[in-house]
């Protein structure tokens, strides 16, 4: 009798853990996305934000991932874009755990002879 309370908490809890796992690989994935279309030469910071916001709704659609923002940072040789949300949880009236996560690149650009 006590055994299956217990063990349904555990299952709950591995499944809870694969959730926010895969959130974070989509948060990831966005983020490197996003930098890899910010660093292009000719980019700019907005184009890296909107490809890691477009990559991580198409992804996170089915609710993986929900209420996404996405940041930047940077200059002229290094950009970084954070991609943040919440994963999907299994409890009823938990938003889930928060999922944060970055990635950096340099900037392709030219330059000359020293």
């Amino acid at each position: 009798m006590v055994l299956f309370p217990v063990v349904l908490l555990i299952t709950f809890g591995v499944i809870e853990g694969a959730l926010w796992y895969h959130a974070r690989n989509v948060a990831l994935a966005a983020a490197e996305e996003g930098v890899r279309a910010a660093t292009s030469n000719g980019a700019s910071l907005a184009d890296g934000v909107a490809e890691a916001r477009s990559f991580a709704q198409e992804a996170g659609a089915d609710g993986v991932l929900t209420a996404i923002a996405v940041t930047s940072s940077g200059g002229d040789t290094q950009v970084t874009i954070t991609v943040e949300g919440s994963s999907q949880s299994l409890f009823p009236g938990w938003s889930g755990h928060l999922v944060s996560q970055s990635a950096s690149g340099p900037v392709e650009r030219f330059t000359g002879p020293d």
